[in-house]
């Protein structure tokens, strides 16, 4: 699942900044940030258009939703699920499996890789939400925040 900065903290589009003096203060400021989900790999905890409020830097642990550079594209933001810590870094797996694009194909991640954590989820109105029902059901599944899963069906499924 890919990641779309909602503000840009340098003005380069599209992706993260490179890891520079001038963002690390930033991060010091600001260390939250906004990022619209794209992709399907996250469905069902996330779905393509969400919200993300990401908390920068801190303590990763075995079930959080994360925000990380891609291995082998770095100026490409993913989400995943951190599932263990492994010698290098972090296993990382969609909550989907069936759309690939995790550890299973790349590997683990380094740690310098791993951006942050997503803490919060905004699902926006679709469109077609018009009747009082239907903006009912939005308006109480809307924000939720992204709870750690730590199963014990996803930790045997990162082996």
């Amino acid at each position: 699942m890919r990641l779309r900065l909602v503000e840009e903290r340098t003005g380069e589009v599209p992706g993260m900044p490179e890891p520079s003096q001038e963002t690390e203060r930033d991060r010091a400021v600001a260390p939250f940030g906004l990022a619209e989900v794209t992709g399907p790999s996250m469905v069902p905890t996330l779905h393509h258009g969400d919200q993300l409020l990401v908390r920068y830097g801190g303590v990763v642990r075995p079930g959080d939703v994360v925000v990380l550079r891609h291995p082998f594209q770095q100026d490409l933001l993913v989400v995943k699920r951190a599932v263990e810590r492994r010698e290098g870094g972090w296993w990382v797996l969609g909550d989907n499996p069936y759309a690939g694009g995790d550890s299973t194909d790349y590997g683990v991640v380094p740690e310098e890789l791993v951006l942050g954590t997503a803490w919060f989820r905004f699902r926006p109105v679709k469109a077609g939400q018009r009747s009082p029902l239907a903006l009912l059901r939005w308006a109480l599944s809307a924000a939720r925040p992204l709870l750690p899963d730590r199963s014990a069906s996803r930790r045997l499924r990162a082996r």
